[in-house]
């Protein structure tokens, strides 16, 4: 699937660029499709999740915690109201599959050393997107905003934690957002490829019942940032 879509992205975007930066042909698709105040569509995407660490003691890099991720797969659909030409309101609810692999190189044995965290959220962004002069048949836009997320996977009330194993993150998060990208307007339809990075704001640790838990004890706040790829089509 992800081979499809970066295949699909990469043809669309070289034929598009290529008829509107060398083509002396101007086709306006889609002329009208601006002028709408509502319109809809749906999105897929990639993503990269990552944690911040900040500690209570700096005690030197090899006590970090170090965060491999995996990468994972969006899904999910776009509501958008036209403010005016240069500014729409974006409502992009999703489904974020991930997974992130936390160390504890302080540990010697693996099963101690090492925690995995699967996660689905359902993601839901407010986003104010700005765009330029539409310029033949593509149109570059800033965007940001605010969102918050559910994770449906947390063991927030888990009352086992990582002596038994167990690795506890919250439920709700909230975060801020801003990325770029670009409208092309096409024969059918509107094709939107965009990068977004993704920040939380509050801190997403269950820490231990022991308050000087080697896994918990020394972390101040643990925030979820990320990277989504996202491919929309309306």
């Amino acid at each position: 699937m992800k081979r499809f879509l970066f295949i699909l992205a990469i043809t669309i975007f070289a034929q598009n660029a290529n008829a509107q930066l060398f083509s002396k042909e101007r086709v306006a698709n889609l002329e009208t499709f601006d002028n709408k105040r509502l319109s809809y569509g749906y999105f897929l995407g990639f993503n990269s999740y990552d944690f911040n660490f900040d500690y209570n003691q700096d005690f030197g890099p090899e006590t970090d915690v170090v965060v491999n991720s995996s990468g994972g797969f969006n899904v999910g659909l776009v509501g958008d109201v036209r403010i005016n030409k240069h500014i729409n309101i974006r409502l992009e609810p999703g489904l974020f599959f991930t997974e992130r692999n936390l160390t504890f190189r302080e540990f010697v044995e693996e099963n101690d050393r090492e925690r995995d965290l699967q996660s689905t959220y359902i993601h839901v962004p407010l986003l104010v997107k700005f765009s330029t002069k539409r310029i033949n048949n593509f149109k570059p836009f800033i965007v940001g905003g605010l969102s918050g997320s559910l994770n449906l996977s947390s063991n927030q009330d888990n009352p086992e934690d990582n002596e038994q194993g167990q690795f506890r993150t919250k439920k709700y998060t909230s975060y801020y957002e801003v990325g770029f990208g670009v409208d092309f307007y096409l024969f059918f339809f509107k094709f939107t490829p965009s990068i977004r990075g993704v920040f939380a704001i509050n801190d997403e640790l269950v820490r231990d019942d022991d308050p000087n838990s080697p896994y918990t004890g020394n972390i101040a706040k643990m925030r979820s940032r990320g990277v989504f790829i996202n491919f929309t089509f309306q």
